[in-house]
């Protein structure tokens, strides 16, 4: 009998599922990470709000004097309408418009943009778009999540630098 394996779902679902509610214990991991990247007077946005976990870790988190403020969809805020300066930018991004929200994240000149995705979701043409618009992988952190598909990937970038990783497109033979 074939059983049909997870990612064989994925690829034949009819609508994007985009909503994964992080858990609190990998949002402070993540805000662990971000930590030595704020800086006090940061206006710091979290385009992705959901339930809010990572828009309290973020103001919790923060030295002093920052300045939060969040989008989310289903409260009629979108972060593509968004035009407000920003410094950090911090969330769990719907992965299925990641490019989008890459471009829209690079468009706001943040110093500094960190999301969680899954591994498969970092690709060297990401990379390397990212470093074109002049922002460079300063911290990369795998970590698992319960009944999420695979591992994920904490991302931290910072406009200016280099990567902290090494990569290239040749194709060896």
């Amino acid at each position: 009998m074939y059983m049909i394996s997870t990612l064989d779902k994925i690829k034949k679902r009819k609508e994007a599922n985009d909503v994964f509610i992080t858990p609190e214990t990998v949002v402070k991991v993540h805000m662990d990470i971000l930590k030595p990247f704020m800086e006090e007077y940061d206006k710091i946005l979290d385009p992705f709000y959901g339930t809010g976990r990572y828009y309290d870790a973020l103001i919790l988190t923060a030295p002093n004097n920052c300045e939060f403020d969040f989008t989310e969809i289903n409260m009629g805020k979108d972060f593509f309408d968004y035009d407000k300066p920003v410094d950090i930018i911090a969330s769990n991004p719907p992965y299925s418009i990641l490019e989008k929200v890459l471009e829209k994240c690079i468009s706001l000149n943040p110093r500094v943009i960190s999301f969680i995705i899954g591994i498969n979701n970092l690709t060297a043409k990401r990379l390397e778009y990212m470093n074109k618009n002049g922002y460079y992988l300063q911290n990369l952190h795998m970590t698992k999540v319960f009944q999420w598909f695979g591992m994920s990937l904490i991302l931290t970038f910072i406009k200016g630098g280099k990567n902290c990783i090494d990569f290239d497109r040749k194709v060896h033979k």
